[in-house]
């Protein structure tokens, strides 16, 4: 009993009353060496399925955005189908307009001519009715003439 010699207690004996200010220390057991393996194969199967999961996110996520950028590809396509036929139609246009413009100029030129002739029509008016004054005025006279002979 050389333990109990050297003030430790052996191990059948009640461990004494510990003091609060002494710490004791515990023996480090290692496991098994079958459940480290075990817990290696599981921390590695657990990783390898994180990491399937992070690498198949990001698989869809770059899937995700091929498909929109092919969506958006097909969406210029149509606007490039789109504004060609704008550019085609705007083109026509601009032939039709150009064949209209002799036609549009003869119409000007009418419009023009009728506003003259609207403005002689008016002057033309005007002077008749000033003629028609000056007739009725000198009917006017005429017949006073008239009545003075007769009274005569």
């Amino acid at each position: 009993m050389a333990t109990a010699a050297e003030g430790l207690p052996e191990a059948g004996a009640q461990p004494a009353k510990q003091d609060p200010a002494v710490e004791t220390a515990e023996e480090a057991k290692e496991p098994a060496e079958a459940d480290i393996n075990e817990l290696c194969k599981d921390m590695f199967n657990k990783m390898a399925t994180y990491l399937t999961g992070e690498l198949t996110a990001t698989s869809e996520d770059y899937k995700l955005l091929e498909n929109m950028n092919k969506l958006t590809s097909l969406k210029y396509l149509e606007m490039k189908d789109i504004a060609i036929n704008i550019s085609r139609n705007l083109k026509d246009l601009n032939q039709k307009y150009a064949a209209l413009q002799p036609y549009l100029e003869q119409i000007n030129l009418i419009e023009e001519q009728v506003a003259a002739l609207e403005q002689a029509a008016y002057k033309l008016d005007a002077y008749s009715k000033k003629l028609g004054l000056q007739e009725s005025h000198e009917g006017a006279m005429c017949q006073q003439r008239k009545l003075q002979k007769i009274k005569q």
